[in-house]
């Protein structure tokens, strides 16, 4: 016992090392590394919706990686958060609202059913820039969602049809032959939609764009809707 109990303290204190190493090494990696854009909050528009588009589309013309991608945020009836990574779907720069998709069995989707708000977030380290906006969700119509799904790659569309996302997976093997028949479906029947495909907007009521600065003069501006077609502007301390 004593010799077992010894094995498992030295293995805690190489763990122990591992973990400060890698802290270590996190608090060296670069921030904020090359030239950052500049903005000026007191020439950002009256509303969010056509500075976000600004931002997105530089991020697009100056090549950072994914702009696309956005991290959804959400908490069911149990007030649990739960995040992902997935793809902006539909942009409405007038409403300030934006689409993502989902299967209707999903985890995030039945916490949107619970509890019909979200959170949206990018992330674009080349531009040091950071937009999280927050507001209530809701099920867009069977035309928007068909077009969202018929506008997908083949691939995509077949993994649809492979089956529930978050589902327990027996094993690849599974996964591939589920996927095959995915292929086939696609293949014989090009449009077909699956039931569970649903298109969610986040209608947005609170935005703040975050610039960084390197020498930590870091700009945030919050948008905040006072009414359907009226937003506050507040500048908040870093």
């Amino acid at each position: 016992m004593g010799t077992a109990g010894g094995a498992n303290g030295a293995d805690g204190d190489a763990v122990a090392r591992a973990d400060a190493e890698l802290l270590e090494r996190t608090r060296s990696a670069p921030v904020l590394a090359g030239t950052l854009p500049h903005f000026d909050p007191e020439a950002a528009p009256a509303e969010p919706g056509p500075l976000f588009a600004e931002w997105l589309a530089q991020a697009l013309d100056d090549g950072v990686p994914e702009p696309q991608v956005m991290t959804l945020s959400t908490a069911g009836a149990d007030a649990v958060p739960s995040a992902r990574v997935l793809i902006l779907r539909g942009i409405d720069t007038a409403a300030c609202a934006y689409d993502f998709a989902t299967d209707s069995r999903s985890p995030k989707s039945h916490d949107l059913a619970a509890n019909p708000q979200a959170a949206l977030t990018w992330y674009w380290p080349a531009h040091g820039r950071q937009i999280r906006m927050a507001g209530p969700v809701t099920l867009l119509g069977e035309d928007a969602t068909r077009r969202d799904f018929l506008g997908r790659s083949e691939r995509a569309r077949a993994a649809a049809f492979a089956g529930p996302t978050s589902a327990p997976l027996d094993g690849p093997h599974a996964y591939h032959q589920a996927l095959d028949e995915g292929h086939r479906i696609v293949s014989a029947e090009p449009s077909r939609v699956p039931a569970t495909h649903t298109l969610h907007r986040l209608h947005a009521h609170r935005v703040e764009f975050f610039q960084a600065d390197p020498p930590r003069f870091h700009l945030r501006l919050l948008y905040t809707r006072t009414s359907p077609s009226s937003w506050t502007r507040t500048l908040l301390w870093p």
